[in-house]
């Protein structure tokens, strides 16, 4: 029997499964760099371990490390989450050679899915071969890892020397290895998947089918189980050749096997619906939850017993139910997905299930992924869970760095969404649309009186109206200034059109045209955030004159984030030509690579970024003579 647990990862996934440790009885060890020193998963286990310095390549990718980590603290079995070294067979040896019990599938099994171009062999799925002007579009992949570093879609042959050497290049140095493969790109399809778990006696269970398709950089962003709207022909084959990739791997624990299912694929569409094999994850997936709640599963808590030796039922449960996840990430959907950092002052999510590795007043670093959190609904029908899920959402208290909350509002509740018409490419269609801010027309109202009355200014009343104060504010992150005057009377504060009702410092109730409403506010470090049930509105309250702002120099470039330069565009100096959108400096922060692109034709007058060093947002980096305005393109990091 496992006694002790030690988890090679962080955040969130560390959390669930020391939640489940702790429900069988188990010990739980937790490692940590120095930037996690305090984070959520190092006070949540029963002993921690540092694992110097704060990289991923200096701490969680050091699995010397992490089992000398195992053997200090005295645990008796790993458990790798997912990413890290999550699907390093040469890590599970490690473990294994140390007299330790790897939670997860046989080392030759994870060599034997490692690779796509491998996997794709086993699965008797033909690589393409030469690229041809007829094959486009065409995608290129990282032959090892996954999480959508070192994936491109070429639709121009001109374009597909340089997306292979940069494909390889980034898989090289976020996973050791740079092979790259190129395999067709199927426009308009649907990312399904299959949770498969698998024990030593020769059971496979095939849990249902998840739907990933709403997806931003090739990364999921909502999931669900199980997928909608797919023919029954289908699913039994989905099944079938998952249960096919876990035998002849010989594969024991959690896995999920990926396909790419071409549009039409209930069935309607002739020569539609038919499932491309994409790859094998040989690892717990992050949307675990959702087949966790159809079936009623601890997934983690099977991990556990397959890896003790115990046998699985012969037949999974039953499914009940619908579950669908939203992943709450810390980023700038309406600035090309940027990543955000800063305090998370506050974070409720009510009415559902919520995986998350942050808690009040935790901080969001650059080093690692800008995931917060994941929502999972779960109801008896499709349609119920996605209500559920977006109300939560929409009344869920958010109060920190900028987050992708209100766009997973509007997806969920998007027509194609509901309709399950999603497929791969719905962002790429309805980003604008998604990310058009729309806040509340009271919210700077209720902020400014709110702010009065925590500066105690409604004292005393008068037979005369006062004169108006007026409050200025912007609203983040679109910058939109707005301008609110109020004015005290002997009943109170009153502002033109609107009642106000009640106003103290943390609750505003207002009313306009008979209807009444209810404002929470709260101030952290000179932002507002005001709360209601159709979400919240941060706002930055601004002087009543505009301060003077420091001058740049036109075609000033300028960090977009916190970040770490960790690179220049070779052969570049000062003096030399440059041509509109040519990448001159890349960024990585919060595990994503950052292009900035030269705004317009011209000369590079300045060059200040260095590769190594650290910058804080806003740092010039460097200078395009008559440029105006930098252009900023997202890709996975490295």
């Amino acid at each position: 029997m496992i006694k002790s647990v030690l988890v090679a990862n962080r955040g969130e996934i560390a959390c669930r499964v020391f939640r489940t440790c702790r429900e069988l009885g188990i010990a739980t060890v937790a490692v940590y760099s120095d930037a996690d020193a305090d984070a959520l998963h190092v006070r949540e286990a029963d002993t921690a371990v540092r694992l110097p310095g704060a990289a991923p390549a200096d701490t969680y990718l050091r699995g010397d490390l992490v089992v000398k980590a195992a053997q200090a603290a005295g645990a008796d079995a790993v458990h790798p989450g997912y990413g890290f070294l999550s699907e390093n067979a040469g890590f599970a040896r490690a473990v294994l050679d140390a007299g330790l019990t790897w939670i997860g599938p046989p080392p030759g099994a994870i060599e034997a899915m490692a690779s796509k171009t491998r996997a794709k062999e086993l699965m008797g799925v033909e690589p393409l071969g030469d690229v041809t002007e007829a094959d486009l579009p065409v995608l290129v992949k990282a032959a090892a890892g996954g999480g959508g570093r070192g994936m491109r879609v070429v639709r121009d042959m001109a374009d597909l020397p340089g997306e292979l050497a940069a494909a390889q290049a980034e898989a090289a140095a976020a996973f050791g290895d740079g092979e790259v493969f190129v395999e067709p790109y199927v426009e308009g399809g649907r990312h399904v998947e299959v949770q498969i778990l698998a024990d030593a006696h020769g059971t496979v269970w095939p849990l249902g089918t998840r739907d990933c398709s709403l997806q931003r950089r090739h990364q999921k962003v909502v999931e669900e189980s199980p997928a909608p709207g797919l023919a029954p022909e289908l699913i039994a084959e989905l099944h079938t050749q998952a249960v096919r990739a876990a035998r002849v791997t010989d594969y024991r624990g959690a896995g999920t096997v990926e396909f790419l299912v071409a549009d039409g694929a209930d069935g309607s569409a002739e020569g539609a619906g038919h499932a491309h094999f994409l790859e094998m994850n040989t690892r717990l997936q992050v949307e675990h939850p959702v087949t966790e709640a159809v079936y009623g599963l601890d997934l983690v808590a099977l991990q556990i017993r397959i890896a003790e030796g115990h046998a699985l039922e012969k037949d999974p449960p039953a499914a009940h139910g619908h579950a669908v996840e939203a992943r709450l990430y810390a980023e700038d959907p309406a600035a090309g997905w940027a990543p955000q950092t800063g305090t998370l002052h506050r974070l409720d999510v009510p009415g559902v299930r919520l995986d998350t590795g942050y808690t009040d007043g935790d901080t969001i670093g650059v080093h690692y992924d800008a995931m917060l959190a994941k929502a999972v609904a779960h109801a008896p029908t499709r349609a119920e869970a996605v209500r559920k899920l977006a109300g939560a959402l929409e009344r869920a208290t958010v109060h920190g760095p900028v987050t992708n909350r209100d766009l997973l509002v509007r997806s969920l509740r998007h027509p194609e969404f509901t309709e399950a018409r999603m497929d791969t490419g719905f962002y790429d269609r309805h980003a604008t649309e998604l990310t058009t801010p729309t806040p509340d027309p009271h919210a700077p109202l209720a902020a400014a009186l709110a702010g009065a009355h925590g500066a105690s200014r409604f004292g005393g009343w008068r037979n005369l109206r006062s004169q108006p104060h007026l409050k200025r504010y912007r609203t983040e992150p679109d910058g939109t200034e707005h301008e609110v005057r109020y004015h005290h009377t002997r009943r109170g504060p009153a502002a033109d059109g609107v009642t106000v009702i009640e106003a103290t410092a943390g609750r505003v109730v207002l009313e306009a045209g008979g209807v009444r409403r209810t404002f929470t506010v709260a101030r952290y470090d000179g932002r507002v955030h005001v709360g209601t049930p159709d979400g919240d509105t941060a706002l930055t309250p601004l002087p009543l004159l505009p301060e003077p702002t420091a001058r740049r120099a036109p075609g000033s470039l300028l960090a977009p984030m916190p970040g770490t330069v960790v690179r220049v565009a070779e052969g570049i100096a000062e003096g030399q030509p440059v041509t509109a959108g040519q990448p001159l400096v890349w960024l990585e922060a919060m595990k994503m690579e950052h292009r900035i692109c030269a705004p317009a034709s011209g000369t590079l007058t300045a060059l200040h970024a260095v590769p190594g060093r650290q910058v804080e947002v806003g740092a010039l980096l460097a200078v395009v003579q008559a440029a105006v305005k930098a252009v900023v393109q997202e890709e996975e990091a490295s």
